[in-house]
């Protein structure tokens, strides 16, 4: 199953930005070694945004939601990112079904 995740963060008045590049640095690592893994297809960071853009490929969404909530930045600030995630399908697979559908109408 293909999820685009878009990952969007921000940190408390109390954190400094030496205190969010630790985390982030932790979790480059895991993200890095889970496209190593084959479980990210691609990973992008947004220009001039705290803002970085994931495809991934899980057998399920139990599976994706127990990365989520075990992801180093999501453990150590969770609070201050709003993950949005959407579904996807293979285009080649959505394309078949319309030439399928349209050959039965």
């Amino acid at each position: 199953m293909l999820f685009h995740l878009d990952f969007h963060v921000e940190y408390g008045a109390t954190m400094s930005q030496q205190d969010l590049f630790a985390i982030w640095s932790r979790e480059a690592d895991a993200a890095l070694g889970a496209k190593k893994a084959g479980v990210v297809v691609d990973l992008w960071k947004c220009v001039g945004e705290r803002r970085v853009i994931a495809v991934v490929d899980v057998d399920s969404h139990d599976t994706l939601d127990e990365i989520l909530l075990t992801l180093p930045i999501m453990v150590d600030m969770g609070q201050f990112v709003d993950v949005k995630v959407t579904a996807l399908r293979r285009y080649e697979d959505f394309a078949s079904n319309v030439n399928r559908l349209l050959q039965g109408s």
